[in-house]
């Protein structure tokens, strides 16, 4: 009885951080494109109430506005 435990156990575990990894490396990935500006401008819209696209370096970051 206590090795199905344990065996269960280590199932959970192990899903858990395979979902943990795919869930980082996919975040990872989707943050890395960035897109080329010469002035704010040329970024895109945000319409999130706290953060905004800036060109920095040739490249539009997303920064926190600040109120």
């Amino acid at each position: 009885m206590q090795r199905e435990k344990d065996m269960a156990e280590t199932l959970k575990f192990v899903y858990t951080m395979i979902l943990f990894l795919f869930l980082f490396f996919v975040a990872t990935e989707s943050g890395t494109e960035l897109i080329e500006c010469e002035k704010d401008s040329d970024c895109p819209i945000s319409w999130h109430e706290f953060f905004w696209f800036r060109c920095y370096r040739n490249k539009c970051k997303w920064v926190h506005r600040f109120p």
